[in-house]
């Protein structure tokens, strides 16, 4: 079952994520998915309180303080694919008008490190050569189109958006390894981790279930 996979290198693991963390510099407050559902479950005593999963009845959380960013996730594993060489925390903390200027370089050298024989990718009209992707990649926002395909990728829209099954790791690996036509280097083209096969919630946080 695949929510969400993260990849480091040529290995991925997926997780299905179960909770929504805030993190501040003096704590962490981690709250469970059933918390926020409206409905009165699991071990809570009331409705999205209580129990050992949940703050307690009448806690709020305090949002005050200063809070670190600690990562960016607009396209999820590419700060860590290609961030890996020392610059992924300043990468986390740059604001995404600045992040061509300050990466673009590094993530060329480091997608050349990965795949030495990168010509262009399989994307459509010819595919994006290193510097022309890399310049893509390195401002860390994930696109919406207003109207027409919302996908991460289908074969032939790219980055218009992103829905709950895309399978964004795999795109990632076909796109670094895949070559011109998305059929070099099969082994490294796919984490391997099959599709959903539970349904996705249709009401926040859009979730499926655990198994």
């Amino acid at each position: 079952m695949k929510t969400f996979k993260y990849i480091t290198l040529f290995a991925a693991i997926s997780t299905s994520l179960l909770f929504v963390q805030c993190k501040d510099e003096d704590d962490n407050v981690i709250i469970n998915a059933t918390c926020n559902d409206g409905i009165l479950n699991g071990e809570e005593t009331g409705i999205d309180c209580g129990g050992t999963d949940c703050l307690p009845c009448g806690e709020v959380l305090d949002f005050s303080g200063t809070f670190i960013q600690e990562d960016q996730m607009g396209r999820p594993g590419i700060n860590t694919v290609f961030g890996t060489t020392g610059f992924k925390d300043s990468f986390n903390v740059t604001v995404p008008s600045e992040m061509q200027a300050a990466f673009q370089s590094k993530f060329q050298t480091n997608l050349l490190a990965l795949n030495p024989g990168y010509t262009t990718n399989a994307l459509p009209n010819g595919g994006l050569d290193a510097a022309t992707f890399t310049t893509v990649l390195s401002r860390d926002v994930l696109w919406l189109a207003q109207t027409g395909i919302t996908t991460y990728f289908n074969g032939t829209e790219i980055l218009t958006g992103r829905t709950l099954t895309d399978d964004v790791i795999d795109v990632s690996l076909l796109l670094i390894f895949g070559g011109p036509g998305g059929t070099d280097n099969p082994g490294l083209t796919s984490d391997g981790v099959p599709a959903n096969d539970v349904a996705f919630s249709s009401t926040f946080p859009y979730m499926a279930g655990p198994f």
